[in-house]
């Protein structure tokens, strides 16, 4: 054989090699995700930035084409919107979503149930509970009992008294909505996955709860283990519908990696605190006033916008009853005012009290997770009324000084003589030599009171003893 049946022409060399990389190029690349698990760790109240982070994980989890995402979940509970979405976005999951509560003594309480039911597969640690799903309206209160029945033996005119009552009860029937929509929701939830529904109507209707051994009785949960371990070895294998198909959890030898919340999760969630919003809000308004106390400071003012923003976006998350945020402002309103108004700290302790019980009535303790320390209130409020108290001794005692610059701060002042006079001399105030006038002689070294300036000429007299009294004293060197 020659050497020539070996030789391939450049022209066939490129067309070969450029073959070869577009067949690579349509080759499906290989997944490093294949076998995974993403956990997600949900702990403390349901709110904007845990639903984010949830949600982030579980389209992750689609994107690399994970075999499971694993909830991992200790809630008290949490806001309606936030967990309507995680619900969604499990419900609309292409992976597998395992909720495990967990680790002993935690709970799967009030929105934490709706989401424990709609995973495909819902699992508890031994010394777990849930339930408790009967939502809550901003401002407090349960939920009405449902509508009973008009009596068939009563005349039909009480029967339309009892209706024309119940309807002119409008907020009643916007309670017995949202009421009915949770049970229809829950019920839903529940049913989709072969689970009791009555016992999650119940869970809303009554509040109902039960331990991890009662719920697996139940038919509520699917599994009790007690570790992740012993959670993932008995799930393989099992068949969940997802989507509306079949799929078998493959667990077994998959590897399980922890999806850490994202610098804007966890500053968002720290945002989102009742206490941090409060501070925010008091710092906000403090540093605005003291920027008009202060113009040109700049920073108190950039410090109190910024804040004040901050502020805004954690009310907007947060369940806020608004007469409650009117009482902080007003409170605020009426502390500031005592700086001007000679009350004699009446307007101060009214702010101080409407400041407590506004804070009180914003963040409503009855939502799970979302309540406010009633003892961080009054540090808050005791704080501000020290603060008062110092601003108030503060702005007295430079009104006493009087003024510090211009002709008011020299006429009425106190002087003394560089030189004997009688007519034209020298004066000494406030550090400075001035030329001064006087009608009257004057001695070297004698103590006057300037009672006028005309130009730059000081016009003094000497200081009589009731010119001491109401003169404002310079300081004099020599």
């Amino acid at each position: 054989m020659s050497n020539r049946s070996l030789h391939f022409p450049p022209r066939r060399l490129r067309q070969l090699l450029g073959t070869l990389l577009l067949l690579g190029s349509l080759a499906p690349l290989p997944s490093f995700a294949a076998g995974e698990i993403i956990r997600l760790e949900l702990d403390g109240a349901i709110g904007v930035a845990t639903a984010e982070h949830i949600i982030e994980g579980i389209e992750l989890a689609a994107e690399r084409n994970a075999n499971l995402v694993l909830i991992r979940m200790d809630t008290p509970g949490g806001l309606v919107e936030p967990m309507r979405d995680i619900v969604q976005a499990i419900l609309g999951s292409s992976v597998p979503v395992a909720t495990y509560v967990a680790p002993d003594g935690a709970r799967a309480d009030s929105a934490g149930t709706y989401i424990l039911l709609a995973s495909h597969v819902a699992a508890m640690a031994p010394t777990t509970h849930l339930g408790a799903a009967t939502p809550v309206a901003l401002g407090g209160g349960e939920a009405p009992d449902p509508p009973t029945p008009l009596n068939r033996g009563r005349s039909e005119e009480d029967n339309e008294d009892d209706e024309e009552k119940e309807s002119s009860d409008s907020t009643g029937a916007m309670e017995r909505k949202v009421l009915n929509d949770a049970i229809a929701y829950i019920r839903g939830l529940a049913e989709a996955h072969g689970r009791n529904a009555d016992w999650a109507e119940e869970a809303v209707r009554d509040a109902a709860t039960l331990t991890a051994s009662a719920a697996l009785e139940q038919n509520v949960i699917d599994l009790i283990a007690v570790d992740q371990a012993e959670l993932l070895a008995n799930i393989h294998g099992r068949e969940v519908k997802v989507n509306n198909r079949s799929v078998t959890l493959d667990t077994a030898s998959a590897i399980v990696e922890t999806l850490e919340p994202s610098w804007r999760t966890k500053l968002l969630s720290t945002i989102a605190s009742p206490e941090i919003a409060l501070l925010l809000m008091l710092v906000g308004i403090y540093g605005l006033v003291f920027e008009g106390w202060n113009p040109g400071a700049i920073v108190p003012g950039v410090v109190g916008v910024i804040c004040l923003l901050l502020a805004a976006y954690a009310l907007q998350v947060l369940p806020v009853n608004y007469a409650g945020l009117a009482l902080i402002l007003v409170g605020f309103a009426l502390i500031v005012a005592e700086a001007f108004v000679p009350s004699f700290g009446a307007l101060g302790m009214g702010g101080i009290v409407a400041f407590i019980f506004g804070a009180i009535m914003m963040f409503d303790s009855d939502i799970p997770g979302f309540g406010i320390s009633i003892a961080f209130v009054i540090s808050v409020a005791l704080f501000a009324g020290i603060l008062m108290l110092w601003m108030i001794s503060y702005l007295l005692k430079l009104r006493r000084r009087g003024a510090v610059t211009g002709r008011g701060s020299i006429v009425g002042g106190i002087g003394e003589a560089i030189e004997s006079f009688s007519g034209e001399g020298k004066v000494w105030l406030e550090g400075e030599s001035w030329a001064a006038t006087s009608d009257v002689p004057i001695a070297k070294g004698q103590q006057v009171v300037i009672r006028e300036l005309a130009g730059l000429v000081l016009e003094v007299e000497p200081l009589s003893e009731s010119d001491s009294g109401d003169a404002h004293t310079n300081p004099t060197t020599t």
